[in-house]
């Protein structure tokens, strides 16, 4: 069948990114004999320089990985909590607010990319800071080509930039508009940035632990840390309409390291095992979603590569099941046990009877173990359904930012296997250049992620000092017979675990490989809460790209979806690796829409 793209095939090693140039960068690396660890966080730090509008310094990385050494994966976690003095009191009561603001210092939480990076350098990689540093150093020093997307975002906000954030339009704006597509982009302040920590760490001596260990410092405890403190001091304007000062402190990224947990994992058929992060993300939904179609297996099929009708309806209906019950159940504060109860067959069973053969208008999260769900006023009141729409007008799809700067789905994507086996997938994100005001002297912004915590008190995702918000990254990692296989994302924040359900679908039971998974037609519903501010959502609402075909969306029409055509190429960005625990032959593939992602290798 037709790719837009090869899908590759080698022994040496493989990198698939949403960018050519971040795919280029750790390949290089492993061509220089480093391994997965040290192409991703080459690879992860070209991205922020690349990307802007889609990730940042300033922003947070989870990432899921298995050693050559160790088949059991495991979880970087380095999403920053809200800061100390980020409370609902402070917020709601004292501020007025009755929803974070997707943009400004008040939707800040504590920066976690640096310090996951570098984590996962230390206790992984093989090579010095200074060795995957360069490359992004390079590109931010002397200028990369921007594609279209960068100065679109750009072009968006430039009124925003222009009359509330002077120091980003001071970074972002060429004679007060955007830079045009192709044009050269330089972040010099973003370099020198980079070479103050590396000037740091190497003072620390010889030895490169040390070094990366001292490089945390200087960010978390030193002059990163005293710019942050003192530039959130100072109010400006978020799409409150109102201007306000930020909360963090840098106490509070003197506070914060980076550490590893142990994902969520479940076994599915065909000896399959998923692993994803646990219930303070997005990540069970994907694990939720399998488990209702594992009784509809019979009726999950693909017609030349393309899913037929009733695939997509009930894998859009079990969406709209396992999405309910994150906003009802998801969150940093949850309950110990209820991940375990909502990933079981026995859960599955019961909500699977709720799938009928029309498309249920409805929000309806479940009750696991008897507990009774408790939802946001926001969302008991339906205050976001069909209202305050995205006054860009773009809505729901791919990567997009409103003129007051919120986005929805801004993120990147690597995925890395070597030689020897060892395996990631990450999805960093935050820190977006229309996040907040850019710090003059860093040459980056702070991120916005506290936007997904909720003003309502006793909530799994309230809004408390110390707790991580529920984040939409979701970077997938699956095992077969044990032997990590597979590694798999994609952005795109609350569509993550929905398309790559579409990739797993096609590539697991339509039989197709990396590249013909990745090409074949995707599809979403935007049926339940946002995360992203103003937390709308559209009941029925499904987004189809039309190579599904006319038939198709037309049954699924008729079966009560409000179906809305995307175009044919238009949903997901996704990436994927694969390792062959036979003969150990590696594979990759990155997706052609939007003309960014690229997969490398040999």
């Amino acid at each position: 069948m037709f790719t837009t793209r090869p899908e590759l095939a080698g022994t040496h090693g493989m990198v698939a990114s949403t960018h050519w140039l971040a795919s280029a960068a750790g390949m290089a690396v492993l061509e220089d004999d480093g391994n997965a660890f040290d192409a991703a966080v080459a690879a992860g730090l070209v991205l922020q320089v690349v990307e802007p509008h889609l990730n940042g310094p300033g922003g947070e990385l989870p990432a899921l990985f298995a050693t050559a050494d160790d088949p059991r994966p495991r979880a970087l976690a380095a999403q920053g909590p809200a800061p100390a003095g980020a409370t609902v009191a402070h917020y709601r009561d004292e501020l007025g607010l009755d929803l974070v603001p997707g943009t400004g210092l008040l939707a800040t939480t504590v920066p976690g990319a640096w310090d996951g990076w570098l984590l996962l350098l230390r206790d992984h990689g093989t090579k010095t800071l200074r060795e995957v540093l360069k490359y992004a150093i390079g590109y931010a020093r002397g200028g990369y080509p921007i594609v279209e997307r960068i100065s679109s975002t750009i072009d968006t906000v430039r009124e925003m930039f222009r009359e509330h954030w002077q120091t980003s339009a001071n970074l972002w704006l060429t004679d007060g508009a955007a830079p045009a597509p192709g044009s050269i982009l330089r972040n010099p302040a973003l370099a020198d940035t980079w070479e103050r920590l590396l000037t740091e760490a190497e003072a620390a001596g010889a030895d490169r632990e040390a070094q990366i260990d001292a490089a945390r410092r200087a960010w978390s405890q030193g002059f990163v840390a005293e710019a942050v403190d003192k530039f959130a001091r100072i109010p400006h304007r978020d799409n409150s309409g109102r201007d306000h000062a930020g909360v963090i402190t840098g106490q509070d990224m003197a506070e914060f390291e980076a550490g590893y947990e142990t994902p969520l994992t479940i076994d599915l058929p065909g000896g399959w095992t998923l692993a994803k992060f646990g219930i303070w993300s997005q990540g069970p939904a994907l694990a939720q979603q399998l488990r209702l179609l594992e009784g509809f297996a019979d009726r999950i099929g693909y017609v030349d590569g393309i899913a037929d009708a009733d695939t997509v309806h009930l894998s859009v209906e079990a969406a709209k099941l396992a999405f309910a019950d994150r906003e009802a159940w998801y969150g940093d504060s949850a309950d110990a046990g209820v991940l375990t109860d909502l990933v079981s067959r026995e859960y599955a069973a019961e909500r699977r009877e709720l799938i009928g053969d029309r498309a249920s208008m409805d929000l309806r999260p479940g009750a696991p173990g008897g507990r009774q769900p408790v939802m946001s006023a926001h969302i008991a009141e339906n205050r976001g359904v069909d209202g305050a729409k995205d006054p860009s007008g773009v809505g729901i799809g791919e990567p997009t930012v409103s003129p007051t700067g919120e986005a929805r789905g801004d993120t990147v994507h690597i995925d890395v296997v070597d030689r020897w086996g060892n395996m990631v997938s990450a999805t960093p994100s935050g820190g977006w250049l229309q996040s907040s005001p850019a710090i003059p002297e860093l040459g980056f912004c702070l991120g916005s992620r506290a936007q997904m915590f909720w003003l309502d008190e006793g909530l799994p995702n309230s809004l408390a000092p110390g707790k991580r918000p529920r984040i939409t990254l979701s970077p997938s990692l699956a095992l077969r017979g044990g032997v990590p296989t597979l590694a798999f994302g994609t952005p795109g924040g609350d569509q993550q675990d929905q398309w790559q359900l579409c990739f797993w679908l096609a590539h697991v039971h339509g039989g197709l490989n990396l590249q013909e998974a990745i090409d074949s037609p995707a599809w979403h519903t935007g049926a339940f809460p946002g995360s992203f501010y103003p937390r709308a959502w559209e009941p029925g609402r499904v987004v189809a790209e039309s190579r599904l075909g006319a038939d198709t969306l037309a049954e699924l029409q008729r079966r009560g979806h409000d179906v809305l055509d995307a175009g044919p190429w238009a949903l997901g960005r996704l990436s994927a690796v694969s390792r062959d625990p036979e003969t150990g032959l590696l594979r990759a593939a990155a997706n052609a829409r939007g003309a960014q992602g690229y997969a490398a290798g040999r």
